[in-house]
């Protein structure tokens, strides 16, 4: 009985979801870990949106709606950033293209209490639509990569 019991409980250990500690490093991904607890990184990113004149168009958090059912996991949150008139740059060169704004930063809570900020470059989210975009979406992508890293610089930055 006691191995049979043993058994059951190595597979279901082996088989319950698990959550990573933190968003690792991985191609065309800007990752920042930061000294700033989860809320204070969410708040200072929004402020950093709102002085680079962008709008943050769209918020999505699992660990809000986990609390709302009672259960408490670590912060999250995807936070979706554009403006209009890149978003006509970017439809006037490529109409597919369209389908990755706006571009989103993640803010994740770290096991230590503090938060990371990470976020695709905007030139890897369009790199699928540069044959079709051309010079115009490359441009478009560049300036979004220097507006993005202008605005993760000062959401990090010390208060």
């Amino acid at each position: 009985m006691r191995t049979l019991l043993s058994l059951f409980l190595l597979v279901f250990v082996s088989f319950s979801p698990a959550m990573a500690d933190s968003v690792a490093e991985r191609e065309g991904w800007q990752v920042i870990a930061t000294d700033k607890p989860y809320q204070a990184l969410v708040d200072d990113l929004k402020a950093a949106i709102k002085a680079e004149k962008m709008l943050l168009v769209t918020q999505a958090s699992a660990s809000a709606g986990a609390k709302g059912r009672g259960l408490k996991i670590p912060g999250n949150r995807v936070m979706g950033v554009y403006r209009n008139d890149y978003a006509i740059r970017m439809l006037e060169a490529s109409v597919a293209a369209g389908i990755e704004a706006p571009i989103r930063f993640y803010v994740t809570e770290d096991p230590g209490g503090t938060a990371t900020l990470s976020w695709k470059t905007p030139s890897f989210v369009f790199a699928p639509y540069m044959e079709e975009g051309g010079d115009a979406l490359a441009e478009l992508a560049a300036e979004l990569d220097d507006v993005f890293q202008t605005i993760a610089t000062k959401a990090v930055a010390s208060r």
